[in-house]
């Protein structure tokens, strides 16, 4: 039997068999073959574009971005300034969740610096998180 049967692929992309069925059910997958038994069957293609879906979501692609890369990606001949606008919009989308994270850092350090590890009606990390308004950085 050429090919792979899902449990295969899920193990040759590290992915979740509940996974690609999702993937197949919004149509990031083509629909798959069947085996006389009725299993799923996947071909190298179908790997690749699993493996590619799997890289791009690691990424933190969402789902519709991928979708469009995937369209830029079966159209080899066409420009690449999507694909450039698509990465260029999720790294910014990275550095402002960094942003936020640091100030997340500095909110949680100030808290625990502050505290005076002694009972918990003191406490000013119990007192920071009641009240957000006591928070020196947006987040």
């Amino acid at each position: 039997m050429a090919g792979f049967t899902i449990g295969k692929l899920a193990e040759a992309t590290a992915t979740k068999v509940q996974t690609i069925r999702y993937y197949e059910s919004i149509g990031l997958l083509a629909p798959f073959t069947r085996t006389e038994g009725g299993h799923r069957l996947y071909d190298v293609e179908d790997r690749k574009r699993l493996t590619f879906i799997r890289h791009a979501r690691e990424l933190g692609f969402s789902i519709d971005s991928i979708r469009e890369l995937l369209s830029l990606s079966d159209n080899p001949d066409t420009s690449c300034e999507r694909a450039d606008d698509i990465a260029s919009r999720q790294l910014e989308e990275v550095e402002q969740r960094l942003k936020r994270l640091k100030a997340l850092q500095k909110e949680l350090k100030r808290m625990v610096v502050e505290c005076g590890h002694g009972r918990v009606c003191d406490c000013r990390v119990i007192e920071v998180l009641s009240d957000h308004r006591l928070c020196q950085t947006s987040h």
